[in-house]
């Protein structure tokens, strides 16, 4: 029985490690990138047991990808504690003007990861059918994993039946989040992990303040109270996913 947690998605590169409790009752992180010029300040952060790195350019980064680019994260991915290519994926919330450059390079990362032998960490926000039909059309067998899952439990059921697997964060804890406490009590256990997406996306009772992995224990314990199981049970199984999916 695993009696830590994972927290699969902390950006720790801003910032959220500067309490002394950050990590307490987490026993391993995962650092994304987001762009470029920070993405070895995150391998650096990983030189440390337990905590580890994703390369990878955010969607609204897009237009900054170069070959030049993908060559330096091909180079970087060779750090032994990069485990993952992400965060990755599309995002139409906030600017539509680009999507086919989002795809273009979503692809590009996907392709990337192949090659390298690694995993898909995707961000989705308001693009369920696109991210989907690309990671269908392009990926040649790298696990892929939707970073704070915000699909219904259909799309849920249409990325789990493929194998993908789901992570949930602090928005299951919102009272209003009906849909995602939804997809918490249906999604296959087999193939959910934890995350904070910290300091963003704080759970109850402390939303509306910095995120940090230490949080990851109440979406735990939300997810546990949802499915009516031991929290003990959500722990195990989560930090044994997440170790499966990563291969750490």
């Amino acid at each position: 029985m695993k009696n830590y947690l994972i927290d699969t998605h902390a950006h720790l590169d801003m910032g959220v490690n500067d309490d002394n409790d950050y990590l307490d009752g987490v026993g391993k992180v995962i650092i994304p990138s987001v762009e470029e010029q920070t993405m070895d300040k995150v391998i650096g952060l990983a030189q440390v047991p337990n905590i580890y790195a994703m390369v990878g350019i955010f969607p609204s980064e897009a237009k900054t990808y170069t070959q030049e680019i993908e060559d330096r994260m091909i180079e970087r991915a060779k750090n032994e504690k990069v485990v993952a290519v992400g965060e990755i994926g599309l995002d139409y919330y906030w600017d539509k003007s680009f999507n086919d450059i989002q795809q273009d390079v979503f692809a590009k990362q996907i392709k990337m990861a192949n090659k390298l032998n690694l995993p898909i960490v995707v961000h989705d926000r308001e693009a369920h059918k696109d991210t989907f039909d690309i990671i269908k059309e392009v990926n040649k067998g790298s696990r892929v994993l939707f970073h704070c899952f915000s699909g219904s439990v259909e799309f849920m059921k249409e990325c789990t039946r493929e194998g993908w697997s789901i992570a949930l964060g602090g928005v299951v804890t919102f009272k209003n989040a009906v849909k995602m406490k939804d997809v918490a009590r249906e999604v296959p256990l087999d193939k959910l992990v934890l995350e904070t997406d910290a300091p963003y996306l704080t759970p109850v009772p402390f939303r509306g303040k910095p995120n940090k992995p230490a949080y990851v224990k109440y979406v735990a314990e939300e997810i546990a109270k949802i499915r009516n199981m031991p929290v003990e049970e959500i722990i195990d199984i989560t930090t044994t996913n997440a170790e499966e999916f990563f291969k750490i």
